[in-house]
């Protein structure tokens, strides 16, 4: 099993219903997808046993072939039957290993974010910023559920102020479209910090996302705080846009890397009074709840219960 993200490539051996010790390893360091699997696979002293491969990847899958992305890789599914003796290989969206997983996850492992109880047999939604932003959504039926992946992502994002507006009106004329991934990923979050400074005049340095989330969080620097704070409640349109679209009053669940970092910040945020501003649709999205995704290995999970429904492992 694998979740091959932007930055981060996550592998883990999956038997008899349980999964492994999972190992983390940077993109960075390896200049294929097939390298850092030799590198996994190089480390386990039962690799011959291994028969099957799934694995979630951050980019759109076609006929089990995929290009990251955010990133240089390939994945395909049939040079690694062909290279590596797999049985079977199934790749899947990334997001879409979230979705799986929705129906599966402890409260323990979830932070509210307002909203009251979900519809039974309503979709649930999955989105979440990270190096890029993925969506997904689960939708029960009656011998289990349906799990749909989207480039939503890419979709055109649009501005809910004044100041909102100035800040995509720069975004266009430097880069062209504007999607909800160019402002809610950890890119995003830079370009928001650069483009709040230019439009106050103010002469900072570039930062990087992690270091804007502390610097607003800690509340050090004001551009900083104002980047994160707009990240925030552009998160909370955008999700509240996926609920009315799917109709997802069985809930909608955050993930991706960025937010784990910040979930008391998040809470406190305008994400969830942006979640709801939809007009005379605000009296529907007020009871859906919405959770943060606490547990950073959710896409395992979700794995191992597509796994099951189609007898791997």
């Amino acid at each position: 099993m694998a979740d091959i993200g932007g930055t981060n490539a996550r592998f883990a051996l999956l038997a008899e219903g349980r999964i492994g010790v999972i190992a983390h390893m940077a993109v960075s360091r390896y200049g294929s997808f097939r390298e850092a699997l030799d590198a996994y696979l190089g480390g386990l002293p039962q690799r011959d046993a291994i028969r099957a491969a799934i694995l979630a990847v951050a980019g759109v899958v076609r006929n089990g072939h995929c290009d990251l992305t955010n990133n240089s890789w390939v994945v395909d599914a049939a040079e690694l039957r062909t290279d590596c003796g797999f049985s079977s290989v199934r790749l899947l969206n990334d997001f879409e290993a979230v979705a799986w997983a929705l129906p599966h996850l402890s409260p323990e492992k979830l932070l509210p974010l307002g909203g009251r109880q979900p519809v039974a047999g309503a979709p649930l939604a999955a989105l979440g910023p990270g190096t890029g932003l993925g969506m997904a959504v689960t939708i029960p039926h009656a011998t289990g559920h349906l799990v749909l992946s989207s480039e939503g992502g890419h979709s055109t994002m649009a501005a809910n102020s004044p100041r909102e507006d100035a800040v995509i009106a720069w975004l266009r004329q430097r880069s062209g479209h504007v999607s909800a991934e160019h402002v809610l990923s950890g890119h995003g979050l830079e370009y928001l910090h650069e483009a709040l400074a230019v439009l106050d005049n103010i002469a900072l340095p570039r930062r990087r996302a992690a270091e804007i989330t502390r610097a607003g969080i800690e509340g050090t620097c004001a551009t900083s705080r104002a980047a994160v704070d707009m990240f925030c409640a552009m998160l909370g349109t955008v999700a509240g846009n996926l609920a009315l679209t799917l109709g997802a009053r069985g809930g909608v669940f955050i993930a991706g890397g960025i937010l784990r970092h910040m979930p008391d910040y998040l809470a406190r945020s305008q994400f969830r009074a942006r979640f709801e501003a939809k007009g005379r649709l605000r009296g529907y999205l007020e009871p859906i709840p919405a959770w943060l995704i606490l547990d950073e290995d959710a896409a395992f999970t979700g794995l191992r219960a597509l796994a099951e429904v189609e007898g791997i492992g």
